[in-house]
Parts: structure tokens; C-alpha cells; sequence
């Protein structure tokens, strides 16, 4: 037998990906020189991997005890990881993790699998928040959960507090957060998240029962203007941090991340190890050891991530000439604009003879946006623009 579920989710393929494929199928634009495609659909990091990080990898392989490096680490993580992890969390943020609150996973994905299954059941409800990423949706099917979703405040893509408190009713067991945020580029305010945070005690204590907050948090190293990111769980007790090092190191290919469960929740050390136990019933079994080594040695540093600024003022400052509404990324490599037309998906189909493969927002729970992925080269960023700038003046 075939599993009817999987095979009906062929039909609702991940719209990024299938652009992207678009992008690098020279037969689908035969009128473009490979130069003139600007593939601003897939978030895939684009600066250098720190040397230090592929150094330590070397040394590691080089002289490194082969059983430690190559064998299986302990099913919660290599303890010395998860000590460092908690070592630079407590000194960066102010918290007081230990090595018992921390689970190393195969990035964020990996991450929310285990958060989700921590602190809900399937049938129970969870809510996130409008533009969301995509892949939220089969996450949480995956976990048994309903996904529902907040709608967006699209003046600046905080949150709608509002649709909140209607929607936060006592089926919720768990809210999902991403700050700052794929698509939108937004990185909630420290007012936000006390707000937030104010909202989530309030509910708990009229429905008699706990509501986790789980932040996904890939894109916390890359803020704009000088700016630190908020730490989420400074503010709420029962937060779970899911983290991933592919944006911060520029290595999504090595797949490390890692669950930290806020210890004033009083019950971390229970949840990390029961993540221990839910890797037996998702396949999720020790991240690769000689990356997990490498991270923890590299966890206080970043690949240089000054590039996704530059690019970011770049395109902000051109398209906004060209008239489109844009509130300002505060961090990640997105942007969220306006459409020029209230079908995303159409616009985005007109964009397309001119190279520009752009992703429409529906599948972000917004309609009549679009988002653009500026982590490629500033170059390319630059000569975009002329594109645009085509696009905007022959089709509008």
C-alpha cells in the first residue's frame, strides 16, 4: 500500500523549491543569459563559512580520537557541546542554562520536531503567526497538530495582538514564534515580546493550564543597524529556544542546531531528556559528532554577515523609488514588499521574462506580497535593479 497522505502532498510541492528549479532550468528561459536570472527565491546563505570553523574541522579529522569524532555521540548530544552552548547563551544573554537544559539537533527543523512533541499532543492546537514560513504547515501536521494562524499586522509586521487574544482560546497548548521572521524580515520588539509574554500569563491562569512558546530562532545572528536581537526567553518562562547554526555559520549543509529550554520553566532538564526519547519515534539519532565539536568550538562567532545589510539597503532604496510599500527588514536576508497587483501569484509570473524569480506570498498566509532572498552577491543585487526597473515600467 501506498501512504495516500504523502503521496497527495506531490500535488502541494514547496512553491520556493520549485522556483528555484525554475531558476536553474536553462530550457525554461531560453531568451536569458544565465547572468540575467536573478534568483531571489531560496534562502540559502551565501557568504564564506568562517576558516576558523573549517580549520577546527580539519584539526579535528587530522588528530582528533577517531572514536569521538567519528563514532555516535550520546543520544542528547556530546556533553561538552552542550556545556559551551550554555556557556555562551548565559554570557550573551543573561540566562542561566546548563548543559541539562540543551539538545543538539539536526538544525532548526530538527529542533521543532522535538518542541512540538514536547509540549503538545496530537489534536491539540497551536498558533503562529501571519507571513509564517511555509514549511510550518507539514511540521506541525507531522506532530498532529492544528496549525492555526494568526493574521498579519502588515503596517510593520509585529504582532497582531488584537487576532491574538480572539484566537488564543483554551485549546492552545503551545504559540510558535520566528524572530526575526522568514519572510518579513521583522524582529519583534522587546515591547512585543513583553506584551506577548503578559497575554500568555494571562491566558494561563484563566484556562488552568500551561501555553509554551517556542521560538524559532535560524536568522538571530543577522539584525541591521547595530542592533541585538531580543533573547525571547528573557521574557517568558516557558519558552523553548529551537536554534539552528546554518545562517549564523553559512554551513545549512551540516544540518546542527540545537532545543534550550528556559530553566525557569522549572521542568528543562525533564523535557531535554524526554527529547532523547522522541528522536526514537521521529528517526532523529545524534547529529553528526565532528560538527557538532565544530560548532560548539565556533557557537560566539559568525561568517560575515555585513553582506545581507548591504544588499538589503540596496534593494530597499531601489524598489521604493520604483513605488513599492516596504517595511524595512530589521534583520534576516528577506524582504517582504507589496505587490503592484493583489494577485501575488500573478504579479510574480509577469516578473518572471525579466529574470526575476521572486516567491508570491500566499503560502506565507498573506496575500498580495512577495518575498525576496537577498543572500547572493552584491553584484547581482545591484544589476537586479535594472530588471525591476523594466519590469515595473513595461508592466505597470
Amino acid at each position: 500500500m501506498i501512504n495516500d497522505a504523502y503521496k497527495a502532498m506531490l500535488t502541494g510541492k514547496s512553491v520556493i523549491r520549485e522556483l528555484n528549479e525554475y531558476a536553474n532550468d536553462t530550457t525554461a528561459h531560453p531568451h536569458l543569459r544565465p547572468e540575467d536570472i536573478f534568483d531571489f527565491s531560496l534562502g540559502n546563505p551565501s557568504v564564506p563559512v568562517p576558516e576558523a570553523f573549517n580549520l577546527r574541522i580539519k584539526e579535528l579529522l587530522d588528530h582528533g580520537d577517531p572514536m569521538l569524532v567519528h563514532g555516535y555521540s550520546p543520544s542528547l548530544g556530546i556533553p561538552a557541546v552542550r556545556e559551551k552552548i550554555a556557556e555562551s547563551l548565559n554570557h550573551r544573554f543573561g540566562m542561566n542554562y546548563t548543559m541539562n537544559d540543551i539538545f543538539m539537533t539536526s538544525g532548526a527543523a530538527g529542533a521543532l520536531a522535538h518542541a512540538f512533541r514536547l509540549v503538545t499532543k496530537p489534536g491539540d492546537d497551536i498558533l503562529t503567526f501571519a507571513p509564517y514560513f511555509p514549511e510550518y504547515r507539514p511540521y506541525t501536521a507531522g506532530a498532529g497538530l492544528n496549525l492555526r494562524v494568526v493574521p498579519a499586522n502588515t503596517e510593520n509586521f509585529q504582532i497582531n495582538f488584537e487576532e491574538f487574544e480572539r484566537m488564543l482560546t483554551p485549546s492552545v497548548q503551545a504559540v510558535l514564534i520566528n524572530t526575526p521572521n522568514n519572510p518579513s524580515g521583522a524582529v519583534y520588539s522587546e515591547e512585543t515580546l513583553k506584551d506577548m509574554a503578559a497575554l500568555l500569563a494571562k491566558k494561563e491562569r484563566d484556562f488552568g493550564h500551561d501555553i509554551w512558546l517556542i521560538s524559532d530562532e535560524p536568522y538571530r545572528e543577522i539584525a541591521f543597524d547595530g542592533h541585538q536581537v531580543p533573547y525571547v526567553s528573557l521574557y517568558y518562562p516557558r519558552t523553548i529556544s529551537c536554534y539552528s547554526f546554518s545562517k549564523s555559520l553559512s554551513v545549512p549543509g551540516e544540518r546542527i542546531g540545537y532545543v534550550a529550554v528556559n530553566p525557569a520553566s522549572g521542568v528543562s532538564a525533564l523535557l531535554v531528556n524526554m527529547c532523547g526519547q522522541i528522536s526514537r519515534g521521529i528517526g532523529h539519532n545524534c547529529p553528526s559528532s565532528v560538527i557538532q565539536l565544530a560548532a560548539a568550538d565556533c557557537c560566539d562567532m559568525t561568517a560575515n554577515l555585513s553582506v545581507y545589510e548591504t544588499n538589503m539597503n540596496i534593494l530597499c532604496d531601489g524598489l521604493s523609488k520604483l513605488g513599492f510599500e516596504i517595511v524595512r527588514p530589521g534583520g534576516t536576508f528577506y524582504m517582504f514588499p507589496k505587490a503592484l497587483e493583489a494577485d501575488a501569484n500573478v504579479f510574480i509570473k509577469k516578473a518572471l521574462p525579466y529574470g526575476l524569480i521572486l516567491v508570491p506570498s500566499d503560502s506565507f498566509g498573506v496575500p498580495g506580497y512577495f518575498r525576496i532572498a537577498y543572500c547572493t552577491d552584491t553584484q547581482k543585487v545591484i544589476r537586479s535593479l535594472d530588471a525591476f526597473e523594466k519590469f515595473v515600467k513595461t508592466e505597470y
